[in-house]
């Protein structure tokens, strides 16, 4: 399987609109709101009204109706609908686990599936968001990496999943837009009442869905930006984390382009272990990954970089392995976090979790260097909803074509 390019091996390609004919705004910037807007036959300055108008309305308040826009000229709503649509991704299936955990199998408007998963907690609620359809990498532990990449997700349908959770959970702002104004091109406008923006039960966002976010970096990058913009679904960049494999060229560029918390997928500690289940560390090892850690723009006392280890019996889990972990993170100067993560078995993994007292011992051993290395609580498991459980088809693949994929993929990485 051939994967063109150094940095970025897939394009988004063209993605179906959902419309038919009519384009969909979510995902655009208000610039390329207001130049669709001119396209279709608005004035400059008319098309630069709406943009804004449009913007707040289907980031901030979640309305994918345009005759709900009501500081919108009665007049100009059918034109719109006409025109445009306000899309969200199509639900296959939705689960709820035991534990609360909510995971959502979506379907893009060319048929293609991927999952998001919400993990509500006492003060804080995480929606895990998917980047890519399949994966570009073969992380042996990962049931993601058992699937071929497809393609991209385009920045929309990334925005996408965070505008869907949001509306399954019932969270938008109710009432209306008070201190917006009303059109002044409408002299019906029904403009009335107080808007409210409700306690949110989405406070953070992380990218560890499937895919390598760093592998479709301007798709992401777009969707975090209207992510986190103060008019819109105004998430502050504090509260959302990018989740690599280890992407070293791309890593710099996340830090100063995008800004977010960065969370590395580590996972060993040898280059031996590391290139077994992480292949990437195969082109971008160990010291070089640490290394564009310790250069990562933003990192801090106040703002740790977070290194993901899943825990595999007898393969990553030594207490030896916890105090070249220990080295590792001095060594380079680390302002880090570990998140211990108990492995979460899916169908046809080679794998087994450590046991209970082997994670926490590990965890101890880091605890005492002075460094927080907490044991992640499994969530979602009987529905397949825990980290490294995510696959968009539900399919037990055989440990030849594991080995075929993995070869296919490796020899695309180089």
């Amino acid at each position: 399987m051939q994967i063109p390019g150094h940095i970025d091996p897939v394009t988004t390609g063209t993605v179906p609109l959902r419309g038919g004919n009519r384009i969909d705004l979510i995902g655009l910037t208000r610039d390329a709101i207001g130049g669709v807007l001119v396209e279709a036959g608005l004035d400059a300055k008319a098309a630069k009204l709406r943009a804004k108008q449009i913007w707040h309305w289907m980031y901030h308040r979640g309305v994918t109706d345009f005759e709900a826009m009501t500081d919108i000229a009665k007049a100009m709503r059918p034109w719109l609908t006409d025109r445009f649509i306000i899309g969200r991704p199509t639900v296959r299936e939705a689960q709820v686990s035991s534990d609360g955990t909510r995971k959502w199998l979506l379907a893009a408007a060319d048929g293609q599936e991927y999952e998001m998963v919400f993990i509500p907690d006492a003060d804080r609620g995480t929606l895990c968001v998917s980047s890519q359809v399949g994966c570009t990498l073969n992380c042996r532990f990962c049931h993601t990496g058992t699937m071929r990449l497809v393609r991209n997700l385009a920045a929309g349908e990334i925005v996408g999943q965070v505008m869907l959770a949001r509306d399954e959970l019932g969270e938008w702002p109710k009432g209306t837009m008070a201190g917006f104004g009303p059109d002044p091109e409408d002299d019906d406008d029904d403009e009335g009442g107080n808007y409210t923006a409700d306690g949110r039960i989405l406070t953070n966002i992380v990218m560890m869905g499937m895919g390598e976010p760093l592998y479709n970096f301007d798709e992401v990058k777009g969707a975090l930006k209207i992510v986190m913009d103060g008019d819109g679904l105004a998430l502050s960049r504090r509260r959302i984390t990018l989740s690599t494999s280890g992407v070293v060229p791309m890593m710099a560029r996340a830090g100063e382009e995008i800004g977010v918390n960065l969370a590395v997928s580590l996972h060993a500690v040898s280059k031996e272990i590391r290139d077994e289940i992480v292949p990437l560390n195969r082109k971008y090892g160990i010291d070089e990954l640490l290394k564009a850690c310790a250069d990562y723009p933003g990192a801090g006392n106040s703002r740790r970089i977070t290194f993901e280890y899943v825990m595999l019996k007898d393969k990553n889990d030594s207490d030896d392995d916890a105090r070249e972990l220990v080295r590792l993170i001095r060594e380079y100067g680390l302002h880090a976090k570990v998140n211990l993560i108990p492995f979460n078995p899916w169908p046809g993994a080679i794998y087994e979790c450590s046991s209970p007292e082997r994670v926490r011992a590990f965890s101890n051993l880091i605890f005492k260097a002075g460094i927080s290395a907490p044991v992640r609580t499994p969530r979602g498991r009987d529905i397949m909803a825990a980290c490294g459980q995510l696959k968009s088809a539900a399919t037990k693949p055989s440990r030849a074509e594991l080995d075929r994929i993995a070869e296919e993929k490796q020899a695309a990485l180089g």
